[in-house]
């Protein structure tokens, strides 16, 4: 080889070389959504929500006061509904409370979804369009289990959203949140899911879509919107120690939404099928001690005299493993297939009975008439409670006290307790179980507030509420 064919291979060489590392290092071009596009379609659809509540306190400004910093504690005091009203020392005069949301347009003819908490306990609920039109909402309904409210606003030929179908939403997929955080209208931003079918705690009905999507005060009840611009959720809660953003934001599946939604819509009401048995997840000793080879299924550990379990034959140490031939996997499935199964009608209960399979059949009771039917005092009060589980007295760090799930919008507890509270004593009597709060205001003294020692967001807190 004579010089000149060297440095002509040595060339050739170099230019493979050069051509093989722009291959290697040449990055391959991402397929984003278009997020203008899903922004500009679906905006019209997203409303403001705002409402005014008569008689209560709101901040020096008008406006409702801001969530104070916290110190990091334990999981269940860092979920935050966005617009929970913080206590208040009483003011010289009573102003209205005011508060905003958002909203989207499900119909033509002007019905809106958005949180139950948004609205809840409001005088005056007003909806305003993205072309700046306002109307007065009507309530139509709404489910504290779920946190959905359903709005009617008197107009036609309005935009609306598509609604998608959540059960398809798969971990990974680009999401699009559209709302008004901190009142600032139509504010879009994006993320991925990061996980479904979440477990929240004092969440028995939903099972939450985990975003990282930037939602902060305000974007409550707005849209989750996937690449094909559909709806897939609804924006309802953050995990928080600080009050804003932290990176993880909770929505609810469109599927659950809609079908409390139609509810609404067709009676005001939602109805829930009722088991009557309490649970409780199966961990690795349980599953061991029970001869299981894995941790799947929930553990009875009561089944309540005269319930569709009982008249069923199901008994305490059943480990349910399937509802309606539907799998469960996690103890918190089985309260969301029985709540969203026909009420009246025959549903087949799978469980392992002393390492053996069985199937029952069981009629379903409603979860409200049946606690109304043999919850005492409780229907009287509007209260729906249930009893702390051990991890959750021990992460509170609490023996004992019971978590309400709804008040109803007559109860006299309306106004002072929330949805989450834990109740540990009434007029200083423990509170383990439902009857024991029933027996407890059953036993209060007339012409008398009952004084009730509690937990509202981790913090001790007592109030003194006027039964009468």
């Amino acid at each position: 080889m004579n010089f000149v064919t060297a440095r002509r291979s040595t060339a050739l060489a170099a230019v493979a070389l050069l051509a093989a590392m722009v291959l290697v290092v040449t990055p391959v071009e991402a397929k984003y959504p278009d997020f203008a596009k899903l922004a500009k379609e679906n905006a019209p659809a997203v409303v403001n929500i705002n409402t005014v509540t008569k008689g209560q306190q709101a901040g020096r400004s008008g406006q409702p006061p801001q969530m104070p910093n916290l110190p990091p504690g334990p999981l269940g005091d860092m979920f935050r509904d966005f617009f929970e009203q913080m206590p208040q020392q009483p003011m010289p005069r009573s102003r209205p409370a005011q508060s905003l949301g958002s909203g989207f347009i499900v119909s033509e003819d002007g019905y809106v979804i958005t949180n139950a908490h948004v609205v809840r306990g409001a005088d005056e609920i007003s909806v305003r369009l993205n072309n700046q039109r306002e109307y007065t909402a009507e309530l139509i309904g709404e489910d504290p289990r779920t946190d959905i409210a359903l709005l009617k606003i008197d107009a036609d030929d309005l935009p609306t959203v598509e609604i998608g179908d959540s059960d398809e939403v798969v971990v990974g997929e680009w999401v699009l949140a559209i709302g008004a955080p901190f009142g600032l209208d139509q504010s879009a931003t994006h993320g991925i899911v990061s996980a479904i079918g979440r477990d929240l705690p004092n969440e028995t009905y939903v099972p939450f879509i985990q975003t990282d999507a930037p939602v902060n005060p305000g974007n409550s009840g707005g849209p989750l919107i996937n690449a094909d611009g559909e709806v897939i959720g609804v924006n309802s809660q953050i995990y928080t120690n600080s009050g804003g953003y932290m990176g993880i934001s909770f929505a609810i599946p469109m599927n659950v939404a809609m079908n409390v939604a139609d509810q609404l819509k067709e009676t005001g009401q939602v109805r829930r099928g009722y088991l009557g048995v309490v649970i409780q997840p199966v961990t690795d000793e349980l599953a061991r001690s029970f001869g299981l080879k894995d941790t799947r299924g929930a553990l009875v550990a009561q089944v309540q005299p005269d319930t569709p379990a009982a008249e069923a034959g199901i008994e305490s140490g059943d480990i349910i493993t399937a509802f309606n031939g539907k799998p469960i996997k996690r103890s918190g499935q089985l309260p969301r297939l029985v709540g969203s199964a026909p009420v009246g009608e025959s549903a087949t209960v799978t469980v392992i009975r002393d390492g053996e399979e069985k199937t029952f059949d069981v009629t379903l009771a409603e979860l409200d008439g049946a606690m109304a039917a043999g919850g005492g005092a409780l229907s009287t009060y509007g209260l729906s409670v249930v009893p702390l589980e051990k991890d959750d007295r021990g992460s509170l760090g609490v023996r004992y006290g019971v978590s309400i799930e709804s008040i109803e919008s007559g109860s006299p507890f309306a106004g002072a307790l929330e949805t989450g509270d834990v109740i540990l004593e009434v007029n200083r009597r423990p509170i383990r179980s439902e009857s024991d709060l029933a027996t407890a205001l059953d036993a209060a003294p007339e012409n008398r507030p009952v004084a009730i020692r509690l937990l509202r967001r981790g913090q001790p807190l007592f109030l003194a509420v006027d039964l009468d």
